[in-house]
């Protein structure tokens, strides 16, 4: 697997990198010392595993795993305990308190490595299925990803839009992402996923679904551009 160290703090990192490095499936591909610098870094590098920070400056590890729009696992790391129940809440991997014992940072990486190696061989099986199970009310409903025309963030909820009705479930747009056959749907904001055979017409700053506008992320126009097929 490959990490990202992200730390304020100099000698945590060290620590951090340290640790790593005794791990002999465990690659550092660098190590930032905010937010920001680790939002940039991954613009360009994708890694399996990110070693958070939650009290920084500017941004806070809780703040950016919110927005982070990449597929990636979350260890924590910090010296206090009072941000365990809303970490969790952001499905992580692992929160390590610091110092951080040796013995207590091999049980995080191993757990990290389990889900890895899970994630990366059920990849293809996920997107043979053709259809999601959603809680309608008291009710465990299939929903065929054909119906689905978009799926929107509200807060700590997850609305899927078809022709014929909303369904809300809870959870997060990034978690439902991953339960997504990336050849067919494609993120384009941090609030919205779209299915990309439902798109009626691309317009300045965003598309068009069913006469319902949805804006467009700058982030996303790149992707959004190189995966229609535009004339």
């Amino acid at each position: 697997m490959t990490c990202l160290i992200i730390d304020d703090n100099a000698m945590a990192r060290s620590t951090l990198s340290h640790l790593c490095s005794q791990v002999a499936n465990l690659e550092v591909l660098g190590e930032c010392c905010d937010a920001m610098e680790a939002y940039n870094f991954l613009q360009n590098t994708s890694a399996d595993v990110l070693f958070l920070d939650v009290e920084m400056p500017g941004m806070t590890g809780l703040e950016f795993t919110k927005n982070l729009n990449k597929e990636v696992l979350i260890i924590f790391t910090t010296s206090k305990r009072d941000y365990a129940v809303e970490a969790f809440e952001l499905n992580i991997v692992d929160y390590l308190l610091k110092p951080i014992a040796p013995a207590r940072f091999l049980l995080a990486v191993n757990k990290a490595n389990e889900i890895h190696k899970k994630n990366s061989g059920s990849q293809e099986l996920q997107t043979e299925d053709d259809f999601i199970f959603v809680r309608d009310a008291s009710v465990m409903r299939r929903l065929l990803f054909a119906d689905i025309l978009y799926i929107e963030a509200m807060g700590d909820y997850v609305k899927f839009h078809t022709a014929q009705k909303i369904y809300t479930v809870y959870g997060t747009l990034k978690l439902i992402e991953q339960r997504l056959p990336p050849t067919r749907f494609l993120r384009i904001h941090r609030s919205f996923i779209i299915a990309t055979d439902k798109v009626d017409t691309l317009e300045n700053g965003g598309l068009a679904i069913k006469n319902k506008f949805l804006p467009v992320a700058e982030s996303y126009k790149k992707a959004l551009v190189s995966r229609m097929n535009i004339l």
